[in-house]
């Protein structure tokens, strides 16, 4: 008896092994293959992400156009945008749920199939009331089965010192790619109205062209199966099965206080962002008063700040700290809308031009930066997808009421002011990110981003 208890104490016991993570491990970062299949992900990620949203914002450039295609008037295209507004709010929470439960890449390919499928029934130009069920179903395919699959498939394949540089590729990036498509859309539409074709069969033709482009990117990214990603993800959604339903998850989220300041975050940022829809308009008020060629001008070169502002902050972020970066870009994107506010004294439409691009170069490194946060609130990976969710129906909620707070500034204070009065809240409100994000940065001097994650 003696001699059978010492060889059991003596037997070694086998170690645990420690769950699958569906992150990208160290092996997979650190081998060339493995890095070269994560870097080929991302680039169709961006790809979608690129491709699939110009096709609703069509109106950007060929507003006037599709009025008289579609045979609607502004009222009914404001209409039409107003459903696809709300169609996203309420999609923003069960997005993130339905990532969490099945594979981001097949939500994905879903969604470009669909969302392309749509753009060629789109291009027929149906009535208003087909319209409508266009911009319901567009709601859908780019919302609930799209936005919070992208940004946890870039957090799964990212390394927990990559984040920063992975979302900076894929919000610069797709900004290049709808730059790209918007230049190649529009020498198609230039083409097919010069050869005497009318603005009907350009429009279609542009339409043609990103349903097209959907479709083919989601075709090839149905082929690229990470088995090892989407096995790990088929284990997160049976240990989220086995812990607690839904209402459990978001408990367990809204008991992350990290996860709130992030929300915080991104609410303030994304009005910086939308400040600035307003800079053309508002560089052809008062003693300025640009012409429409050259605030267009102005405007479209800060568009080409998305590329440098999200790649750029995303790899300095990796280099000194992603929070920190996003930190420093808030408080001078809050500079330069004050200067915005004071600089037209001086007269000088050169510096005016440069600080529209200097905040057109933060608010793109804000955008790159602000969803690598969630690596600082310790979110377990099965519910990611959720907190996504979450944070995205907090933080893009002014998409709702910033238009009519615009709107009402403008309407009511004529000319250079009214935009003054709305820079100086945009600002005040990017002061309060800023603030949050010390915040955050003070708590997670507790625990670093490498242990929460």
């Amino acid at each position: 008896m003696e001699t059978i208890l010492q060889k059991s104490i003596a037997k070694p016991v086998a170690p645990v092994a420690p769950a699958a993570s569906p992150r990208a491990d160290a092996s997979s970062i650190n081998t060339a293959s493995g890095k070269m299949q994560r870097y080929g992900q991302l680039f169709l990620l961006v790809l979608a992400a690129g491709a699939i949203y110009p096709i609703l914002y069509l109106r950007q450039v060929y507003q006037t156009t599709m009025l008289d295609v579609f045979h609607i008037d502004n009222a009914q295209l404001g209409y039409l945008y107003s459903v696809l507004g709300i169609i996203f709010f309420l999609s923003y929470l069960p997005s993130g749920w339905l990532a969490d439960r099945v594979a981001p890449r097949l939500l994905i390919c879903f969604s470009l199939i669909a969302t392309g499928a749509l753009g060629l029934w789109y291009s027929t130009a149906p009535s208003f009331h087909a319209l409508l069920v266009i911009f319901c179903c567009w709601g859908l395919t780019t919302g609930l089965t799209f936005w919070a699959s992208v940004l946890k498939r870039v957090r799964m394949i990212a390394g927990a010192n990559e984040q920063g540089r992975f979302f900076g590729l894929l919000d610069g990036g797709r900004g290049l790619i709808e730059a790209l498509l918007a230049t190649a859309a529009l020498a198609l539409f230039a083409a097919a109205t010069n050869s005497g074709r009318g603005e009907a069969a350009g429009l279609r033709h542009v339409i043609y062209m990103y349903s097209f482009t959907c479709i083919g990117i989601g075709a090839v990214m149905s082929f690229f199966k990470d088995a090892k990603a989407e096995a790990a993800s088929a284990s997160a959604e049976k240990q989220g099965d086995t812990r607690g339903a839904l209402w459990r998850d978001l408990m367990t989220l809204a008991s992350i206080p990290q996860l709130w300041l992030v929300a915080a975050v991104v609410f303030c940022g994304y009005q910086i962002f939308w400040a600035t829809y307003s800079f053309s308009a508002y560089l052809q008020q008062g003693e300025m008063h640009m012409t429409v060629v050259a605030a267009g001008m102005v405007t479209t070169l800060k568009l080409w700040m998305r590329p440098l502002g999200g790649i750029g902050g995303g790899y300095l972020g990796d280099r000194f700290s992603n929070l920190r970066v996003l930190i420093w870009a808030l408080f001078l994107a809050v500079a330069g809308l004050l200067g915005l506010i004071f600089l037209p004294a001086l007269r000088n439409m050169a510096v005016l031009g440069a600080v529209v691009l200097f905040i057109g170069l933060m608010t793109y490194a804000i955008r790159g930066l602000y969803w690598t946060l969630l690596d600082y609130c310790a979110i377990p990976m099965r519910i990611t997808g959720l907190a996504i969710g979450l944070v995205s129906l907090i933080g893009y909620s002014s998409d709702i009421f910033l238009p009519l707070l615009n709107g009402y500034f403008t309407e009511h204070y004529a000319g250079m002011l009214g935009y003054q009065f709305y820079f100086a809240y945009v600002a005040a409100i990017g002061t309060l990110g800023g603030v949050a994000a010390l915040a955050l940065k003070r708590m997670s001097y507790r625990q670093s981003p490498s242990q929460t994650a």
